[in-house]
């Protein structure tokens, strides 16, 4: 916690001490720039946060809606730095988590540390089209995931994400692309990772994770890079299309979901088995609308973790599938509709759930497209065989200098 507070003195004299001078930057291009005078480094600093209001009722079938709850957050408040080093083809990236649900998840295995480092990454584009990157980041999984949280078309991601994304892990990458004729673009890119998760300072337990990913841009890239980005927020001229497929071999893993959820303990330490992740996804836009459709499949070669003589902990790896489908419009006054379709399918016999479906409809203002917005929306998710279902309302304010 001391070197906790220590970070956060430090960037606030930075921020004071950058405050102290004019610069030429404009909103949404972060607080500071600077260059070194003989070009051998550069550094932006930026922040965001987001406030989040939600309410929550019970509806029954029979009794209709019920009592609620409510709650206010700040859902997120991050610290941005980025630049080259060296070199222009040698750049890097870290990002600082604030909030209770950034740093959440202290455990023996992070020394009972709070998470602060969302990423810390080097990139070096040390051959022609091809980048090395190595540290602690995002792994080439689903779309919806890689999307920043600042750039979601939506409140918040959908259950598809909640549940089978491979979120962020320490270890090395390999990118490349290339275009075919004029503007056929392909993208592959292969990581390794330690199969932990973020931030676990101990030493690796079972194997490795193996991700691979494949996009094919037929008809050219986004504009403003806005394959990634929720929403046709730049108006693209001509129709863009991305389509997207990864594979994910986790060796020996020893959480229930991949590198996410809970760790399957026994008498013999830690339950080892290999998971499976496939993802399949796609983003359209086009003067205004945008679409976007994902596919995810989880699977195991053991899905239930047993001790040594074969009995079952109770612990079960998360195996199912879930589709997720979105559409939205931006007017050009720059509000935005968009609808959410969201089904998660678990296998029923190994992890006893329901198959849940999620209703989700929002609007968005966009000031500064998703600099500086505020977003609303409203889910309905209901249950397979349960007369308890919820609606969800939520409200949020999202800045990012």
């Amino acid at each position: 916690m001391k070197k906790f507070n220590l970070l956060l003195t430090l960037t606030l004299l930075i921020i004071v001490s950058f405050a102290q001078d004019t610069t030429n930057n404009t909103f949404g291009k972060g607080l500071y720039n600077v260059i070194a005078k003989d070009h051998s480094y550069s550094m932006k600093f930026a922040v965001r946060m987001q406030s989040l209001y939600i309410g929550e009722w019970n509806v029954n079938d029979s009794t209709g809606i019920g009592a609620g709850s409510s709650q206010f957050l700040v859902r997120r408040a991050r610290l941005k730095f980025g630049g080259f080093a060296f070199s222009p083809k040698v750049k890097y990236k870290i990002e600082l988590g604030l909030t209770n649900r950034d740093i959440s998840g202290a455990s023996s295995h992070t020394k009972g540390a709070p998470r602060l480092i969302l990423d810390a990454v080097v990139m070096w584009n040390f051959y022609k089209n091809f980048t090395l990157w190595a540290g602690q980041t995002k792994l080439p999984g689903n779309r919806e995931r890689v999307v920043s949280s600042a750039n979601l078309q939506l409140v918040d991601r959908s259950k598809l994400n909640s549940n089978f994304n491979i979120d962020r892990d320490m270890g090395a990458q390999l990118r490349h692309h290339f275009t075919i004729g004029k503007n056929f673009t392909v993208r592959e890119m292969f990581s390794i990772s330690q199969g932990e998760g973020r931030n676990v300072t101990d030493k690796n337990l079972g194997g490795h994770q193996y991700t691979s990913r494949l996009e094919i841009l037929p008809f050219g890239k986004f504009a403003s890079k806005g394959d990634y980005v929720g929403g046709d927020i730049k108006r693209e001229e001509k129709p863009k299309l991305a389509l997207g497929g990864t594979y994910d071999m986790h060796d020996r893993a020893v959480k229930t979901k991949s590198n996410q959820g809970s760790y399957m303990e026994n008498d013999a330490g830690y339950f080892e088995t290999d998971v499976t992740t496939i993802f399949a996804d796609m983003m359209f836009k086009y003067k205004g609308v945008s679409m976007m459709a994902e596919y995810a499949l989880r699977t195991a070669a053991q899905d239930s973790a047993l001790n040594v003589d074969g009995t079952k902990t109770g612990d079960v790896v998360a195996v199912g599938s879930g589709m997720n489908f979105q559409l939205g419009y931006l007017f050009k006054k720059n509000w935005e509709v968009a609808g959410r379709y969201t089904l998660t399918e678990w296998d029923k016999v190994v992890t006893g759930k329901e198959a849940q479906t999620q209703y989700t409809l929002g609007v968005s203002k966009y000031f500064k497209g998703h600099k500086l917005k505020v977003q609303s929306d409203i889910t309905y998710s209901e249950t397979v065989g349960s007369l308890d279902n919820d609606l969800i309302y939520r409200l949020q304010f999202d800045l990012h200098f």
